[in-house]
């Protein structure tokens, strides 16, 4: 019978889901599974649900057991080992004067790796670290390097709020955080008011800034309006039958009109020439000549 099953992994928002052959198992129970880094002790979070096998394909990770009372016990055992180890790196950290502040140390419930977790404001140079970690602890060691805000989600604690942090109970996955949040909910620009225990702005500036408005979306949107309150005086669209209309009577208004009387302009006469003029030459003049004749007749 194929079953998936919800399992927390030490810590509230490590949950994963596992795939459980012929393991009874119930909301609660304590099991063992198999994970990418080793055997990993976690309790269910939800019965198990029947799953065919095509679902069970996309869960890759088992259910090796339920819990024993020698499993119990080992898990108590681990915590313990994991305080001296902790405080073991911790002595060797100062004693070479490194530049960095661990944080947590977690085991495999096989026993196989050791992880350590620190932060540090720049990069570090551990290699002589992890070769006596080794060493001493008989194990395989990783060290990790976080940021403040996973530091906060490890240590946990309480918020401005009077609440246990976000991301230590519930927040899987951070989000990303800016000013214009606290100033699109009208809150407190002072950043000792506004931020939280890792030293970042607070988490919960995200959970209600899509109901807010954006000020500069919100002036546009006031522009708009204002605008559209403004009367504004259009043009009726022209009537046809009035354009035909006012075509004819400007067409009988240009036909009303006097007509003017084309003017001739003449031409100024030639000079005359000093040479004697040919007979049957024309007259550039016209009548002209013919007049001057009868003048110098009439003073003869």
């Amino acid at each position: 019978m194929l079953q998936s099953v919800f399992v927390r992994l030490r810590r509230p928002t490590h949950v994963f889901a596992f795939l459980s052959r012929g393991v009874v198992l119930s909301r609660g129970d304590a099991c063992i599974v198999r994970t990418e880094q080793g055997l990993e002790y976690g309790a269910c979070t939800e019965n198990p649900v029947d799953c065919t096998e095509a679902e069970a394909r996309a869960v890759t990770q088992p259910v090796v057991r339920k819990a024993t009372s020698n499993d119990h016990l080992t898990f108590q055992q681990i915590l313990k080992d994991e305080e001296r180890a902790f405080a073991s790196c911790a002595q060797k950290i100062e004693e070479r004067n490194l530049p960095m502040q661990l944080v947590d140390v977690e085991y495999t419930f096989d026993r196989h790796k050791i992880t350590f977790r620190f932060t540090a404001e720049d990069r570090v140079d551990f290699r002589d670290l992890v070769r006596e970690l080794a060493h001493d602890l008989k194990a395989r060691i990783e060290l990790q390097h976080i940021q403040v805000r996973d530091k906060a989600k490890i240590v946990g604690g309480f918020a401005a709020c009077g609440r246990e942090l976000c991301c230590s109970t519930w927040l899987t996955d951070f989000m990303p955080i800016s000013m214009k949040m606290a100033k699109r909910q009208n809150l407190s620009l002072n950043p000792a008011k506004i931020s939280g225990q890792c030293g970042r702005l607070m988490c919960c500036l995200s959970y209600e800034n899509t109901h807010y408005e954006d000020p500069k979306k919100k002036r546009a949107v006031a522009k708009q309006e204002t605008a559209s309150t403004v009367p504004v005086w259009e043009i009726p669209p022209e009537d046809p039958r009035e354009a035909e209309e006012e075509k004819r009577r400007l067409e009988a208004a240009e036909e009303a009109k006097p007509k003017v009387d084309e003017i001739i302009v003449a031409e100024p006469d030639a000079p005359e020439e000093s040479g004697p003029k040919k007979a049957n030459a024309p007259s550039s003049t016209g009548d002209s000549g013919g007049k001057r004749r009868n003048r110098r007749r009439h003073r003869k």
